[in-house]
Parts: C-alpha cells; sequence; structure tokens
C-alpha cells in the first residue's frame, strides 16, 4: 500500500492540474469500489470549482468551492492519470507499477481551467481497493476515516517533545508504537525501519525507555523525532519508495529506494560508518523489520 511520501507525490502532481479548475463532469463508470460509491457523488460536485487539493496521512482532500470535500484513498493499485490534449501523466512513484488499462478505469474528472481549457483526470483502480468519500469542510475533522488521526510526521510540529508524550508509559516495541496511526498519522513500515536505523534505534525497544520518570524527552527521543521528519522529508524530496523507475510530472525520476539504509536489504552490511555487521529482517506483527543488531541499540 503506498506511503504518506507517495501519497504526497500525487497530490503535488494532481495539484497544478486540477486547483481552480471546475468540474464540468463526474463520470462514474462503476457504482463502488472498495465500497459503495456516496449518494449523489455527480450531483455534489459537478459544476464546483476545486479550490486546493490536500493530503491527510495517506488520504488525498480535494476541497470545492460551496464547502463539499471529495476523500480519496488509492487503496493497493489505485493511480491518478492526468490527460491533457495527447499527454498522459500518472504522478506519484509507487512499489508497483500503475495500470494504464482503461478497463480499470472507474473515476473520470472532466475539467475546464478558467481559460478554457479542458482536461481528464481520470482514476485507475485493477484491484478495487481504493475508495471515495464525501463530506464537508466543516465536519471534515470528523469524518470516519480521518478522526482520530495523530500528528503529522512533516514541518517542525513532530519534535522530541510531542513524541515524549506519545511514547510515555507504552511498554510496546518502538517500532509498533511507530506505528500506531492515532500517534504519528500516514508513517508506514518502510519509513519507520528506516527512522529506527538513522536514530540508531533498535525496532525490539521499549517505546517507554525514551522518556524520563518525569516525562520529559531523552537525547535519543529527540533523534528520533528528527530522524522520522528527514526521512519522511528525504522520500517526497525523491518521489517515494517506488521499487521501479518513475518518470514524473517534470521529467525527474523517483530514487528514494536507492538509498534505503536497511529496508530490504537483509544479509547486506549496515551503511553506518564503521559497522559492517548484516542487516537482520525479523517479523513484528506480521511485518517485515529491518535493522541493525549490532548499532541499533
Amino acid at each position: 500500500m503506498p506511503e504518506l511520501p507517495e501519497v504526497e507525490t500525487v497530490r503535488r502532481g494532481l495539484q497544478p492540474a486540477m486547483e481552480g479548475a471546475r468540474l464540468a463532469r463526474l463520470e462514474l463508470r462503476r457504482a463502488d469500489l472498495r465500497f459503495p460509491l456516496p449518494h449523489g457523488l455527480s450531483e455534489a460536485l459537478e459544476g464546483r470549482t476545486i479550490t486546493s487539493v490536500g493530503r491527510r496521512a495517506k488520504y488525498l482532500t480535494m476541497h470545492f468551492d460551496g464547502g463539499a470535500v471529495l476523500i480519496s484513498h488509492l487503496g493497493m493499485s489505485g493511480s491518478y492519470r492526468i490527460e491533457d490534449g495527447q499527454d498522459a501523466l500518472t504522478p506519484g512513484a509507487f512499489h508497483h507499477e500503475r495500470s494504464k488499462l482503461s478497463t480499470h478505469d472507474h473515476i473520470v474528472f472532466h475539467l475546464v481551467d478558467r481559460d478554457g481549457t479542458t482536461r481528464r483526470v481520470t482514476y485507475n483502480d485493477p484491484r478495487r481497493f481504493g475508495f471515495v468519500d464525501l463530506d464537508r469542510a466543516e465536519t471534515l475533522a470528523e469524518n470516519q476515516y480521518l478522526r482520530g488521526l495523530g500528528l503529522e510526521p512533516t514541518g517542525n510540529a513532530l519534535d522530541g517533545d510531542r513524541l515524549a508524550v506519545m511514547l510515555a508509559g507504552k511498554a510496546a516495541p518502538l517500532k509498533a508504537a511507530l506505528l500506531d496511526q492515532r500517534l504519528i498519522a500516514g508513517l508506514g513500515n518502510i519509513y519507520v525501519c528506516e527512522a529506527l536505523w538513522r536514530a540508531r534505534l533498535s525496532p525490539r525497544r521499549k517505546a517507554r525507555t525514551l522518556v524520563t520518570r518525569a516525562g520529559r524527552p531523552t537525547p535519543r527521543c529527540h533523534s528520533l523525532a528528527d530522524a522520522v521528519r528527514d526521512v519522511i522529508a528525504d522520500a517526497i524530496a525523491a518521489g517515494g519508495s517506488s521499487l521501479r523507475d518513475y518518470v514524473h510530472t517534470d521529467g525527474s525520476l523517483g530514487y528514494f529506494q536507492h538509498s534505503f539504509a536497511v529496508y530490504g536489504r537483509e544479509g547486506e552490511p549496515c551503511r553506518h560508518d564503521g559497522c559492517t555487521a548484516p542487516i537482520r529482517r525479523i517479523v513484528q506483527s506480521g511485518r517485515s523489520t529491518f535493522y541493525c543488531p549490532a548499532c541499533q541499540r
């Protein structure tokens, strides 16, 4: 499933194509994806202008004038394709190559710019694990998919002090705590492994050990907060963690996968200076964890 940097890359690709455009027609080619499409979806959005394309955790949010908000989750195989004249672009970089077969095109946004230019933005999803929901700007925070989500791991909001509050008293392994979406929203398996390696922290360590008895962050807690923010920022800048070469809308390639320090590198030497211990793979809560047992403590 795409992680936060992949979804943010999609958002940035869709933004110039959709913001400011009027939705002339919303073409629904089936009645459901993972769940049934919201009742009255076309009627609520057609004729409205898209004021912004946002993101919350791994959800895309398309805001329309009048207050309607379309929420979109890509699931396992969902993607958006921008068609402008003869060009067709698929923003985002993914683990698996995205489909371009029209048989998997399920929702088509027929857009008109202020200058009359027309384009189509098509949602394609072979497995149909993605879904959409309809809400209002004033109730968005209480949406069934968005309420309860924790802090975004981007920007400066996530620091050692905030992380200490999240981890205090928790006996769960550090990796499990970081994957709790109620604490940090959108942080997934790949980037937790990478952040823990950068901070030299074992994924098995109890989360509460990063907090003093007085509830203050330890130096390791500050280091981990910095590592989480940095690894997410680096992945977004590189276009996500696709394990395939992917050409973005500006022609650049997403190559963050070549910078993985631990993820998928079982048996290979650790990349920390002075450490050549082999990377180990273990399973935690049904997910693969990659780490260096020599320098992650």
